[in-house]
């Protein structure tokens, strides 16, 4: 090894070093064989669809007969090269056509959606507003560009809604748009852009699109105000046919652009920036994401049709019900182990609506531990600590999916109720399933098999 290469491993160890005393430290892992899988962001279980991939493999192996596209393993470069292919914009039409959007552009990623967007649409001299929680992808776009950042309180539109120091959507517009400095926003020769996420990662929540929509049209009435809305975590699992929030709510023409990504409750990899004509033309004239990296290959484009037909034509439809209807269980049981159990909010807290989505997060200031339990009885759950989430809101988050059963949820709840009684020095006679050969079978994986 040489010299400098031994210098900068001491450099790094140390940085781990700090980071492992912290508590901060990431490790890659691997799921346990055979555990209850409440923690990926498959919401709808599509990936171990057997249809699904029955219809793939079918796809893949009629590929270059007659007029169809010809199977090749990899794109051969990038859109702007030789890995552009009537095949994907022929896709890229039909997304767009299923959300009522009247363009689309793929990228490999979410991540790469967001970073390219972010990174080459706001102009100098423009500004991003954005929820203190959008994703890290955004942050990263926005580091790219040259416009102004300013955060505004998560969900909080209006300014009676803050609390303490924190400043909502329209109280950020407010100041924006003052002085001589606000002269641009005000007159509509400077951008403003609002992003925001149809479902947040972390909590589980929604955007509240309309008040959001409202706030943006009274603030900036000439028209310079652009929501961009990040709808990864809700596409699938909101709208018709899950086509997302915005679709949900009717607010297609009120979101300038919108990203719809593949690798959560789709089962496949990939993301699409919905907008104008223009500006897809625009996007890949600038967005760096896109312009240098190779395309999307034919194996994933033919994962990504198969997916979006089986939504379009409504078979996806039971799974979605399947899914409410084990959120309302898990809630449900969760917030009345907590009222009957009488548990602290330090040990473990359930907010008290039902959730819209399958992110249940059960804030705990013990989230390594119950996370820890959690696995020693066969379910998959992960602690989500700061400075991922902000400092005292650590938890476990819980991600629940069509393909989880009755069975497996009341299992989890008994064990996060041992768990919390445990912490309270309290008797609980509630059995628990365990990780032993006598244990039932069907607690210790996910029953697919009825989707």
């Amino acid at each position: 090894m040489k010299p400098g290469s031994q210098r900068m491993d001491s450099t790094f160890s140390r940085l781990l070093d700090k980071r492992e005393a912290q508590g901060r430290r990431r490790r890659l892992t691997l799921p346990p064989p055979g555990a209850v899988d409440f923690s990926s962001n498959s919401y709808l279980s599509l990936a171990d669809s057997p249809e699904l991939k029955r219809r793939y493999l079918a796809l893949l192996q009629s590929s270059g007969d007659g007029d169809g596209p010809r199977f090749s393993l990899g794109s051969g470069g990038s859109r702007l090269l030789d890995g552009n292919t009537a095949f994907t914009e022929a896709l890229e039409r039909r997304i767009a056509a299923f959300h009522g959007a009247p363009a689309g552009l793929l990228f490999n990623s979410g991540f790469d959606a967001n970073a390219g967007l972010f990174g080459c649409a706001p102009q100098p001299g423009d500004a991003v507003v954005y929820d203190e929680l959008i994703h890290a992808s955004v942050h990263d776009g926005m580091k790219l560009g040259r416009a102004q950042k300013v955060p505004f309180t998560h969900n909080t539109v209006h300014a009676a809604d803050a609390e303490g120091g924190t400043e909502s959507l329209s109280a950020v517009l407010d100041r924006l748009c003052q002085g001589s400095q606000g002269e641009s926003f005000r007159n509509g020769s400077r951008n403003i852009f609002v992003a925001v996420e149809g479902v947040y990662s972390m909590d589980g929540d929604v955007a509240p699109l309309r008040d959001i929509v409202a706030c943006v049209r009274e603030r900036l009435p000439r028209g310079n105000g652009h929501i961009i809305v990040d709808e990864a975590h809700s596409t699938g699992i909101i709208g018709p046919r899950g086509r997302g929030l915005v679709c949900h709510l009717g607010l297609e023409d009120q979101i300038w652009a919108r990203v719809h990504t593949f690798g959560k409750a789709m089962g496949c990899a990939g993301a699409i920036v919905l907008c104008s004509p223009i500006s897809r033309a625009y996007l890949i004239n600038y967005a760096r994401s896109l312009i240098y990296t190779t395309a999307l290959g034919y194996p994933s484009l033919a994962a990504i049709q198969i997916t979006y037909e089986h939504l379009a034509g409504g078979f996806a439809d039971y799974r979605l019900q399947a899914l409410h209807a084990l959120i309302r269980r898990a809630h449900g049981t969760l917030t009345s182990l907590c009222r009957r159990r009488q548990i602290p909010p330090r040990i473990l807290h359930i907010a008290p609506s039902v959730p819209e989505s399958p992110i249940v997060p059960l804030f705990t200031a013990s989230a390594r531990e119950l996370a820890a339990c959690c696995q020693q009885h066969g379910f998959l759950l992960r602690p989500i600590v700061a400075p991922t989430v902000p400092t005292g809101t650590d938890r476990v988050r819980l991600c629940l999916h069509a393909g989880n059963t009755d069975d497996e949820v009341d299992g989890l709840c008994r064990v996060i109720e041992k768990w919390a009684c445990d912490k309270m020095g309290i008797e609980c006679n509630t059995n628990v399933p365990g990780v032993s050969e006598d244990v039932d079978s069907s607690m210790m994986k996910s029953d697919t098999s009825r989707l």
